[in-house]
């Protein structure tokens, strides 16, 4: 039985559109990983899913219920924890957690049994009784978790948890995280951390401009690419004219394909190899353009790959576009006042 169905899930906020007909199927008793970059539409999907955020079109099941006519069935299924870490700096950690508990009407006896295992899980006895004023913010992201998982949850939303956090937090999340799972809870996780979705995901979407473009186990999605992923370049750093030579040279020796243009990466060439003498003769065929690889270096398909593959772009590519049109945007604000 699915946990979570969302289909053809619609937003937009003025002329810009976050979501377009986003279909997202997630299996109960599984950890599940959105990744993305930063605007592709990961935290409007789990916002509506929350019901924090209505959708102009489409449907939201949690759990076989209907969230869109049911949402406060919705909210006692599932722990959200947000982005952005919002908490009281007067509160010791362990006050805000008895709060978060009466908000939930559990009795006192329950609540601060599960209060103390969450301290004790997540490694923060020694600063919890401290005003979280003063907490640093792997701290508080720890402490947010626990306010999310409180109430014993089935499902455990989380958006982008460990951003910015030092090792030994990051490290207390991902540990809780598996045991969740392995006590049956559904985790919906997003993230533009490569690493972190490998490490923790059995299954994953790949979200790109509002819409699910790859959907699978992180094995399988890698394993469909089949070949040897290459990155080469002829020179330290080339330009767009020179990279689009290069590709025009490449794309029809035999046992080639998909060969992209990484921009992020000083316009070097990523590609998929299948054979044994393909990288001989890609060597050839640039020598004989006058184009002598400068480096080289061959790998397994990666995640970064399978989103290549997907968008024709690599993840920070889309994180330096995203980035720019922001910039633009703030430029052509402060121009107008």
């Amino acid at each position: 039985m699915a946990m979570i169905e969302l289909r053809q899930l619609s937003k937009a906020y003025g002329a810009v559109t976050a979501l377009s007909n986003l279909d997202l199927s997630v299996p109960e008793g599984c950890l599940y990983g959105l990744l993305g970059p930063n605007g592709a539409g990961k935290t409007t999907t789990l916002r509506i899913l929350a019901t924090l955020l209505a959708p102009d079109g489409g449907s939201v099941q949690v759990d076989g219920v209907d969230a869109l006519k049911h949402p406060r069935e919705v909210r006692r299924l599932l722990g959200y924890v947000a982005q952005e870490v919002a908490i009281d700096k007067i509160l010791s950690g362990r006050e805000l957690l008895q709060l978060q508990g009466d908000l939930y009407h559990l009795n006192r006896a329950d609540r601060d049994h599960r209060i103390d295992d969450l301290i004790d899980r997540l490694g923060m006895e020694p600063w919890i009784d401290r005003r979280c004023g003063t907490y640093s913010g792997g701290m508080r992201r720890r402490l947010d978790l626990a306010a999310g998982l409180l109430h014993r949850p089935r499902l455990l939303v989380l958006d982008e948890p460990t951003v910015g956090l030092d090792i030994e937090s990051r490290s207390a999340i991902w540990q809780l995280l598996n045991q969740l799972v392995e006590a049956g809870t559904s985790v919906l996780l997003s993230s533009h951390y490569l690493e972190e979705i490998e490490a923790l995901a059995d299954r994953m979407a790949i979200i790109d401009a509002g819409a699910v473009i790859a959907e699978g186990t992180p094995t399988d999605l890698k394993q469909r690419l089949g070949g040897d992923r290459v990155t080469l370049r002829v020179r330290e750093f080339s330009d767009a004219k020179e990279a689009a030579l290069v590709r025009s040279v490449l794309e029809p020796v035999e046992g080639v394909r998909q060969v992209v243009i990484n921009r992020a990466q000083g316009f070097s060439l990523n590609l998929v190899i299948e054979g044994e003498s393909v990288i001989e003769r890609l060597r050839h065929s640039l020598e004989g353009a006058g184009l002598p690889v400068f480096a080289l270096a061959q790998s397994r398909p990666s995640l970064d790959d399978v989103y290549l593959q997907a968008t024709g772009r690599t993840l920070m590519d889309a994180e330096l576009a995203i980035a720019g049109q922001r910039d633009i945007k703030q430029e052509k604000r402060q121009s107008m006042r």
